[in-house]
């Protein structure tokens, strides 16, 4: 496991996760990279949603 401090966490191998409601999902992935922005469509996976905020807050758009 890696944690990126800018992003995703990264879950090497195949990996069960358990969601806050109980459901577990598996990814077969040899790299899995879950969301701790908690701004993904696809929670708890990254979609690399993170990336529009950082984007935004160097033209001087910041956050709502």
């Amino acid at each position: 496991m890696e944690i990126t401090g800018e992003g995703p966490v990264l879950v090497n191998g195949p990996v069960d996760v358990t969601g806050p409601d109980g459901e577990v999902v598996r990814s077969e992935r040899s790299v899995t990279a879950l969301c701790t922005c908690r701004r993904s469509r696809r929670f708890p996976f990254c979609d690399t949603s993170h990336r529009d905020r950082e984007r935004r807050a160097h033209r001087g758009g910041g956050s709502r």
